[in-house]
């Protein structure tokens, strides 16, 4: 039933892509590399933009038909429309990323409301770290209670996966590969735990829907892209991925983990321009596939990279536990930045 489910949002998303690559370039919703001078853009040419559009109306239509709608997966589908629209107010006017940055936390909040939350994390020593110890009562659509520090922390968390996971779009699909084999991962780890209001079940159907719905756009976003993700595609995939993680209440630490590279190479990112003395939010050209794409790597090579790196640190998320996947993740990233200090002294030493 679940691979059913997948393959027809994949073919949804597939099918959507050609009329809105159609309507994106009617409306003059592209990037044109010789008018839009962008410092992290790689691409050359007039690509649409608009590629969130075709991934959240194969996630609607396919969740409307194979989901039982709870209150917080109309949340979900509710605040994601939101998303979406910022999205297409950015492929058309780039608006501010301070902007962008505002929208991220309210709707991240609004999701919130409808119920969804962490009252604890594994701890990776054992145990579990509760944080639902400060409560309110809250009369939203049915009593709800806001639990003060799980709420707050779970807003911080899809704000930062929304804005992660959209910096690692850079290269022809890059984005919709990995993000279909976090879903996938997510979605199989899904049935051993359930929280909230809502059935492990329905957390594996949600989980094969995002990564049929990214898959399905990926034909189209692969070299030479015809459309991109755009800002409503990057940004959905880490809310939507941010949202999978926390639904079973013990899956932050394997998304953190499936996603080592995006998340590692945000964090540096932030650290090197607030170094800098740059804004942390404004794009610039030095994350890691544009080092790769330095020292020679095709943008095919870099997108293969970033998924069967996912796809590695997925399966290992199956067999690994607790303080096995932080090892595992510190080992990733002192890899990478080992790799990065590699490529930025050969940049030095002009070898590159």
């Amino acid at each position: 039933m679940n691979f059913i489910i997948f393959f027809v949002a994949t073919f949804i998303s597939y099918l959507l892509t050609f009329p809105t690559i159609i309507f994106a370039k009617k409306i003059h919703l592209v990037t044109d590399s010789k008018v839009r001078k962008h410092p992290a853009h790689t691409h050359t040419g007039i690509i649409p933009r608009a590629g969130g559009l075709p991934i959240y109306l194969s996630i609607l239509f396919t969740s409307l038909i194979f989901l039982p709608i709870s209150k917080i997966i109309f949340g979900i589908l509710f605040a994601s429309f939101f998303l979406l629209v910022l999205g297409l107010f950015d492929d058309a006017y780039d608006l501010s990323p301070y902007l962008r940055f505002i929208a991220n936390i309210l709707i991240s909040a609004l999701v919130i409301a409808f119920g969804l939350g962490i009252p604890y994390v594994s701890n990776p020593f054992g145990g579990v770290i509760r944080l639902d110890f400060w409560q309110i009562p809250l009369n939203f659509f049915g009593l709800h209670y806001i639990w003060v520090v799980a709420d707050l922390l779970a807003i911080i968390w899809l704000t930062w996966s929304t804005n992660m996971i959209n910096w690692s779009k850079g290269v022809d699909g890059q984005l919709p590969g990995f993000v279909a084999v976090t879903a996938i991962f997510l979605g199989l780890l899904s049935q051993r735990f359930t929280s909230h209001d809502i059935s492990a079940s329905s957390v594996t159907i949600l989980s094969f829907i995002v990564a049929g719905a990214y898959l399905g756009f990926l034909p189209h976003n692969y070299y030479p892209q015809k459309i991109m993700p755009g800002y409503g595609g990057g940004a959905l995939a880490g809310f939507l991925l941010g949202i999978l993680s926390i639904l079973s209440f013990g899956k932050v630490g394997t998304a953190v983990l499936i996603l080592s590279i995006p998340l590692i190479d945000a964090i540096y990112t932030m650290i090197r321009r607030i170094k800098n003395k740059k804004s942390p939010f404004q794009a610039d050209w030095g994350h890691l596939h544009h080092r790769l794409l330095e020292i020679g790597w095709g943008k095919r090579r870099i997108a293969w990279f970033y998924w069967i790196i996912s796809f590695i640190l997925g399966v290992s998320s199956l067999f690994l536990k607790g303080i096995e996947k932080l090892i595992a993740f510190i080992i990733v990233g002192i890899m990478l930045l080992i790799f990065i200090f590699i490529i930025n002294e050969m940049k030095k030493q002009k070898f590159i």
